[in-house]
Formats: structure tokens, C-alpha cells, sequence
């Protein structure tokens, strides 16, 4: 999978901080009631309304692999229209090119 090349520095440059931050987020998924396919769906949802982008590319991968269909990363970007307004359409090529393979 694509990591994000902010992502990419973070654990190269900044290792006991990216190590810290992996354990909190392995422990979160351990606490989460959520299967895998729905979690990433949620995340995306979040990533779209927050607008990081960078890290779009990886969770659909990661949503993909977990079963998530095209219709479901459409809808888990979208999701935030009401709360967020328009802000969410700017993830959605981003999401759907990760989703359909293609880079720009």
C-alpha cells in the first residue's frame, strides 16, 4: 500500500515518535467494536471532513482489501456533507483514484 510521503518522513525521521504513535493507534484498534472494513470506512469519513488527504490513498487500499466496495468509499466520503458541507467532494477523487489504481 501507498504510504503518504509526510507519512513516509515521519517514520524515518522522527522513529521514537512514530513508534509511540503506532502502539496508541494498534491499542485504539484493539479497543475498537468495529470490523476492520467499517473502521477504515469511519476513518475515511474523518480524513475527508478534516480534509488530510494524504493519508486517503491507504485507508481505501486498506477498506478495499477489508471488502469495501466503490459505492461504500463513495459514500464514506460523502457522508460528511451535512456536517461539513462541501469540503468532503475535495477527497473524492483522491479516494477513487486510490480505489481504481490510479496515481496522478
Amino acid at each position: 500500500m501507498k504510504i503518504s510521503n509526510a507519512f513516509q518522513t515521519f517514520l524515518s525521521q522522527a522513529p521514537d515518535h512514530a513508534h509511540a504513535w503506532m502502539k496508541m493507534v494498534q491499542e485504539l484498534d484493539e479497543a475498537n467494536g468495529m470490523d476492520k472494513k467499517n473502521r477504515e470506512l469511519a476513518f475515511l469519513a474523518v480524513l475527508a471532513a478534516t480534509r488530510l488527504t494524504s493519508g486517503i490513498p491507504f485507508h481505501v487500499l486498506s477498506a478495499k482489501d477489508a471488502g469495501a466496495r466503490r459505492e461504500e468509499i463513495i459514500s464514506a466520503v460523502l457522508i460528511g456533507l451535512p456536517a461539513v458541507g462541501n469540503v468532503v467532494i475535495e477527497s473524492l477523487w483522491v479516494a477513487l483514484d486510490a480505489y481504481d489504481g490510479k496515481e496522478r
